[in-house]
């Protein structure tokens, strides 16, 4: 289980890693649109400007556009004392405590770090599960909050975000641009636009592969803090035969939800390891923690 959980960690910085790649390929294609590496340091650092812009503002977005609100303890005790339970055992500040009003059992965290951090729950999620089931999903977000996931998950956001915004600005300059029309290239603004064209799609899918190792590694913490994986993976269980998209949706935040709240997507567009594989490894794993 710990193996398992220093190889996501370590798997997590090489596709970080993977994202600065792409926006540096993109300032080389500015660079050579406008035939100056001055251009190219430019649009990396107005990247990351934009980066840092949206990893600021990214978690009262999540709230926001979830349609998430606000509550006390007064408000929601059994749920206020169960994140606060919690919080105690995992030697962390309690977060803010959110409910949607959403049908679809699901949850998420968000927060630039443990003191900043946010747990939200739908309706959907507290009447469908009983207690026991409820604290093992907190434990789950909670574990989002210790490892720091919470802070990759914004700061993905934020690069794919500007991965998006540069691409496109880049496209326009490629096709419209007067240097690129007198160019004596052709064959180089084409695969310029290739280029461009494919790195919106690349950064969706390493955001994609870091929610996905995540979760694995989010399902172990979970069960550690708690010591009851069979109430994790009964929770899962539930999502099987109870699972449905969220009424609100969002694709930007899709990767922070306990599961999956779009329609469903197969292959490397998934947003969630597949149910059955976290519920195979907790159970597997059940006896070694």
């Amino acid at each position: 289980m710990y193996r398992s959980i220093s190889a996501n960690k370590r798997n997590t910085v090489v596709i970080m890693a993977v994202f600065l790649l792409i926006i540096g390929g993109l300032g080389a294609l500015a660079g050579y649109a406008y035939q100056s590496w001055t251009v190219t340091i430019a649009v990396i650092i107005i990247a990351m400007i934009y980066a840092l812009i949206q990893f600021f503002m990214a978690s009262r977005e999540a709230l926001a556009i979830n349609g998430a609100r606000e509550v006390s303890k007064q408000d929601a005790p059994e749920l206020y004392r169960i994140v606060e339970n919690l919080s105690i055992t995992e030697g962390l500040p309690t977060p803010k405590v959110y409910i949607m009003q959403d049908p679809s059992p699901n949850a998420f965290a968000t927060g630039r770090d443990p003191k900043t951090a946010s747990v939200a729950v739908t309706t959907g999620l507290l009447e469908i599960m009983d207690k026991r089931e409820v604290t093992a999903v907190l434990a789950h977000e909670m574990g989002h909050v210790k490892n720091y996931d919470i802070l990759v998950n914004l700061v993905a956001f934020g690069l794919v975000g500007a991965i998006g915004m540069l691409a496109d600005i880049l496209a326009r300059t490629f096709l419209y641009g007067k240097n690129n029309r007198d160019n004596k290239n052709p064959i180089m603004i084409v695969f310029g636009l290739v280029g461009l064209i494919l790195a919106p799609i690349a950064a969706t899918l390493v955001q994609l592969a870091i929610s996905r190792q995540r979760e694995y590694l989010a399902d172990a913490s979970g069960a550690l803090t708690t010591r009851d994986s069979e109430a994790l993976a009964s929770a899962l269980e539930k999502l099987k035969t109870h699972g449905q998209p969220m009424i609100k949706q969002n694709k930007s935040t899709a990767s922070m939800f306990f599961s999956n709240p779009l329609k469903k997507a197969g292959g490397l567009f998934q947003t969630h390891p597949p149910l059955d594989e976290r519920i195979k490894r907790l159970r597997e794993n059940a006896t070694k923690m």
